[in-house]
């Protein structure tokens, strides 16, 4: 058991990160979301891996615990007085290019949000959309067209057509 979830895990950390990222966490509260969501999975990972499609079970369960962070205000972590230095290369289009993104993906509804995230960043089929979020694949299908339509309306991903 523990080989295959460690193996699943060192394969998937990355996209689950930014899945988390996408939708809505800043990078250190969505590293604190994966690492929540894999030790619920692995109390319980026979159960996992008896799914029909892991990854939509491990989406599930990741979309569960963001929605139950939320409720929360506290993620018990506690402010130091001293931060770790660290050195990082100049990345501005980077940051310029992640900014567009989150804000044309604040501007959409959660319901919104969380359809093109899985399905587009997560890399999610539709109908594992469906399963992850508990509903019928003509509403992840509408939702995806609506959520594509207000995007492609916002002036913020302008800026994304020029480079």
């Amino acid at each position: 058991m523990s080989e295959d979830y460690s193996a699943y895990v060192g394969v998937r950390w990355r996209a689950l990160v930014r899945t988390a990222v996408m939708l809505g966490c800043s990078r250190q509260d969505a590293e604190d979301l994966v690492q929540t969501a894999l030790i619920r999975c692995y109390r319980s990972w026979d159960k996992v891996t008896a799914a029909s499609d892991v990854d939509a079970y491990v989406h599930r369960v990741l979309v569960n615990c963001l929605a139950t962070s939320r409720k929360r205000r506290w993620w018990r972590e506690e402010p130091r007085v001293e931060l770790p230095e660290s050195l990082v290369p100049d990345s501005t289009s980077a940051v310029a290019l992640r900014v567009s993104l989150s804000v044309a993906l604040g501007r959409l509804s959660p319901q919104h949000r969380t359809v093109l995230v899985l399905r587009y960043v997560s890399d999610l089929s539709v109908q594992q959309v469906a399963e992850v979020l508990g509903i019928p694949v003509g509403t992840v299908k509408s939702r995806l067209s609506r959520a594509i339509a207000v995007a492609s309306a916002d002036m913020h991903l302008e800026d994304l057509h020029r480079e």
